[in-house]
């Protein structure tokens, strides 16, 4: 059927990263000259000495998985640096860590074992990281057992590893520094006085909007 479609001669770029979709607009909007010196001078399937140091200085990393219908989550992990294990240039593992219960970025692999992670330094270096590719989920004790991750709160103080995802390097890119912000580190106990309130479960008010939706509901059960 693909082969039928009005775009299909345009979709030329047989043997480049990327998606098909990626090729197909390069020709449509001219960019494709620029697209091909950035797959050649940037992207890669392993991760470089650089890539792997840049990684071991990084705090927090964005998490993009997706269901097997394509519906997508992100996610965010944070925690000292080094908390993302980089177990040789082709592996990666992070840690997970009790939370919510929901489990939404591991119900993804689940089903579709496709993830993205996004690095971003905010502090010194000004510049990201994208790495790409199938991950697994494996069990504290196999960590601890095969890669020596016993989370003896060296990635986050005072929590435990649950469990760690592997992650399979196929694309490692750069993300430019261009309009990345420069962030200043502040202790989060120390903001002062005037610092907005903590965060809680219900910061975005979604308990009141459940609660204003129910009324109506209980009210016609009563005069029912």
């Amino acid at each position: 059927m693909g082969q039928h479609t009005p775009y299909a001669a345009l979709d030329d770029g047989e043997g480049l990263p990327g998606s098909r979709g990626e090729h197909i607009l390069q020709r449509l909007f001219a960019t494709r000259e620029r697209a091909e010196r950035f797959y050649e001078r940037q992207v890669v399937d392993r991760l470089t000495p650089h890539m792997r140091d840049f990684i071991a200085r990084q705090e927090m990393v964005f998490v993009g998985t997706a269901d097997a219908a394509g519906n997508c989550d992100t996610s965010f992990r944070a925690g000292p640096p080094g908390f993302v294990h980089v177990v040789d240039d082709g592996r990666l593992m992070y840690p997970e860590f009790r939370g919510n219960g929901v489990l939404a970025s591991l119900g993804n692999i689940m089903e579709n074992a496709h993830i993205s992670l996004l690095f971003v330094d905010f502090f010194e270096d000004l510049v990201g990281l994208h790495v790409n590719g199938p991950a697994t989920i494996t069990t504290a004790y196999d960590a601890a057992r095969r890669y020596g991750l016993a989370d003896e709160d060296r990635t986050a103080p005072g929590r435990r590893a649950e469990r760690w995802v592997m992650v399979e390097v196929e694309e490692a890119y750069i993300h430019c520094s261009k309009h990345i912000p420069l962030l200043a580190r502040q202790d989060r106990r120390e903001r002062g006085p005037q610092a907005r309130r903590p965060a809680g479960d219900d910061y975005f008010g979604v308990g009141q909007v459940r609660s204003v939706a129910r009324e109506p509901e209980e009210a016609g059960k009563s005069a029912g």
